[in-house]
Formats: structure tokens, C-alpha cells, sequence
């Protein structure tokens, strides 16, 4: 079996352009994948990336020899080493989609290729559900009991990043500047929303590095009272001693990592013992394998992980094929609340199968998840063939 063709696409949703990659076989097996760079900038130098990755490394090759392509992505092309997100975006894509060929060639889902199950049902947290919905903390709590109403045990929100005056993102706002006012009424956020779901569901709160270190470990010690799942991006990922500083001071769970890249980029995070959770992301750390790595090496110093997951269905599929196999899982996000253009572009989403709280594990061959090219087709960006 060889790789006779692959083509590439940025699926414009309006507010959410995933980069998807579809490589053909000449047994006619397709495989997908996703890089997680559909949101910010970089999706369509992600997809150029793909493209030409797969132009000089792929077409030719045997596609069930997935390490042997990989390195050639992180050596041959000597930029691999020390790369960022829209290399890894591109690497990471194609990659899943290498997986995918060679689950369905032999009949199997990719988790049996890795080891195994090590669970029927994966438990997942609600994201994106206060995103343009949410401003004051009022908002939080109606939101939030909405989303547990759906039936969702644990959800994540962005207190600082959201609340009056919005943050994230907005490119008025910037030098890690937290008023005291974004302050007191992200805490207040926090506390309206833990009083609305009850003391038994999962609250994570993330922060996405707004701050400074004083800043964030204030922050993290405001909002310990609420019995806190994790405390997520306090600082950004990076910076080692930072986090370790808030380890000394806040009684919270840490997680990181969304913004790391390969084994190698966790390395020092995780022989500091800075963090709880490392959260690398399947669609930007390199691919299946190298988060299937950076969870064994997580699990030696007796942390654990839960994959990032800001994207699409397809990297949606990805994720649930690690978590159904990760020893040391804590958790999985998931976006059940985007615009329904969003899952469009699969003829059946995994985010429709949520059921109390859960996924179960899926069973069908590769990542389990074909495209819908009725409305995918249209925003084909890249295209290489034999």
C-alpha cells in the first residue's frame, strides 16, 4: 500500500477555520486528520506546511510506517527540532490521518494499535459554552446551569478572559493587564457559578497566561474556596519557575501544556513537578503518538494528562482514541456548543454522542469518522498526488 495522493483544506466556519488533511491510498483507505490551529493566526501557513510535508515526505511512501515519516518530518527537514505550532499543526494532521489508514487497514480503532482500551466510557468537560454568551458573572451562573441541565458534569470557564471587560483575544487589550476590577469580578464569576451547579459537579477554571505571576497566584488563592477541578494556564507554559511559584502558594490542581510541543517540550515541566495535569494537544504537539508519549512520561512522575482538544470533530476523534487508551487520564475536553456548521464537515460528529457526562469508547475501525464532502469540498486550499 502507498500514498498516492493528499489533499488539504481550511473549513471556514466564520469563526473557526480548522485545517483538515485527507490522505488517499491506491487501495482507495483515506485517513484524516486535523491541526488544532483553527482559531487566532497560522491556519493557512498550517495547511501550505501540510502540503509541502507531504508533497516531499508522503506521496510514494507506505503510509502504515508512521514513525518512519514522522522522523523524516522532524529531522530531514531541520527545521522539525524546536518547531511551533504551525509546523506541528501541519506534522500533527498528517500524522492522524497515517493512524487512520492503518487502523482501518487492519479492522481496528487506532487505541487497539496503542495498547488498548482502559475504559468503556470516557468522561469529558463542556467547553466553549460561555463563549459570546457570557460577560457579567450573572451570565456565567444562568449559562452554566443551562450546560449542566444538558446533562454535563464537569464544565470549564474563562473568568478572566471573558468577564467585563473582555479580554481574550481582543487585541485592545494587551501587556498582561488584569484590572482590579476584571479581578474582583472574575472571582465573583467563579462563586456564582460553583453555587449554581452544586458542590458534586467539576469546575475548571482556566486563564489562558492573562497575568503576571503576582497577579495569578492571587487569582489562584481567591478561587480555592470553590473547590476547583484545575487551575488551568496560569502562566504560560514555558515559563517553569513561574508555575512553580504558584505551586507554593495556591491548594489547586495545575494544568498546562496546550502550548508545548513533542516529548522534548514537556521535558523540563514535567521533571520540575511544576503542574498536575500536562494537556498537550494531539492537533499541534506532533500527532497520536507523541501525546501517547508525553502521557507515559507524565505518568513517571505520577501526573497526569488530559489532551487538549480546540478543534474540529476530526481532532475530537483523535482525542477520544488517547483517552480511551492513557493510563493516567484525568479528563477530556469537548466542544458540544458550537454553531452546527461546525460539525458539518463529518457525517457524524462524536460530539452528538455525549450521554451523561460521557463518551463511549468508539469501536469502529481507525479514528471512526469519515468527511462529509458535500460541504467540505468547497474549501479544498492543497492538493498533491503521484
Amino acid at each position: 500500500m502507498t500514498i498516492k495522493e493528499v489533499k488539504v483544506y481550511v473549513v471556514d466556519t466564520g469563526s473557526f477555520r480548522p485545517v483538515i488533511v485527507e490522505v488517499i491510498t491506491d487501495e482507495g483507505i483515506c485517513g484524516l486528520g486535523e491541526g488544532a490551529v483553527g482559531f487566532g493566526v497560522g491556519c493557512h501557513a498550517a495547511a501550505k506546511m501540510a502540503e509541502e510535508l507531504a508533497e516531499r515526505f508522503m506521496i510514494g511512501k507506505n503510509p502504515e510506517e508512521i514513525s518512519s515519516i514522522w522522523n523524516d518530518f522532524y529531522y530531514d527537514t531541520f527545521w522539525g527540532k524546536g518547531a511551533g505550532a504551525i509546523f506541528y499543526a501541519a506534522a500533527s494532521a498528517l500524522e492522524h490521518a497515517l493512524w487512520d489508514i492503518k487502523g482501518q487497514a487492519l479492522g481496528v480503532p487506532v487505541y487497539q494499535l496503542l495498547g488498548g482500551k482502559q475504559r468503556e466510557q470516557i468522561p469529558v468537560y463542556a467547553n466553549g459554552w460561555s463563549e459570546g454568551k457570557c460577560v457579567t458573572p450573572e451570565d456565567f451562573a444562568r449559562r452554566a446551569e443551562a450546560v449542566t441541565e444538558k446533562g454535563f458534569d464537569s464544565l470549564k470557564m474563562y473568568p478572566m478572559s471573558q468577564v467585563d471587560p473582555v479580554r481574550h483575544l481582543n487585541k485592545h487589550i494587551k501587556n498582561r493587564n488584569v484590572t482590579k476590577a476584571n479581578f474582583d469580578c472574575a472571582v465573583k464569576a467563579v462563586e456564582l457559578v460553583r453555587k449554581t451547579i452544586g458542590p458534586d459537579r467539576n469546575l475548571l477554571v482556566d486563564v489562558t497566561a492573562e497575568g503576571t505571576t503576582d497577579m495569578m497566584w492571587r487569582f489562584g488563592q481567591a478561587i480555592e474556596p470553590f473547590d476547583i477541578f484545575w487551575y488551568e494556564e496560569a502562566m504560560d507554559a514555558f515559563d517553569v519557575d513561574a508555575y512553580r511559584t504558584i505551586r507554593e502558594k495556591v491548594n489547586i490542581p495545575l494544568a498546562t501544556g496546550e502550548r508545548l510541543y513533542t516529548r522534548y517540550g514537556f521535558r523540563r515541566l514535567l521533571e520540575s513537578r511544576a503542574v498536575d495535569i500536562v494537556q498537550p494537544d494531539p492537533g499541534t504537539c506532533g500527532g497520536i503518538m507523541e501525546a501517547f508519549h508525553i502521557g507515559a512520561a507524565a505518568e513517571t512522575y505520577c501526573a497526569r494528562i488530559a489532551p487538549h482538544n480546540c478543534g474540529g470533530p476530526i481532532l475530537t476523534a483523535v482525542s477520544l482514541q488517547l483517552s480511551a487508551c492513557l493510563s493516567n487520564l484525568a479528563i477530556q475536553e469537548i466542544f458540544p456548543f458550537h454553531d452546527p456548521i461546525h460539525y458539518e464537515m463529518v457525517t457524524e460528529a462524536y460530539e452528538h454522542k455525549i450521554h451523561n457526562g460521557t463518551v463511549d469508547v468508539p469501536t469502529a475501525p481507525g479514528l471512526g469518522i469519515q468527511l462529509n464532502h458535500d460541504f467540505i469540498d468547497s474549501f479544498l486550499v492543497g492538493h498533491v498526488k503521484e
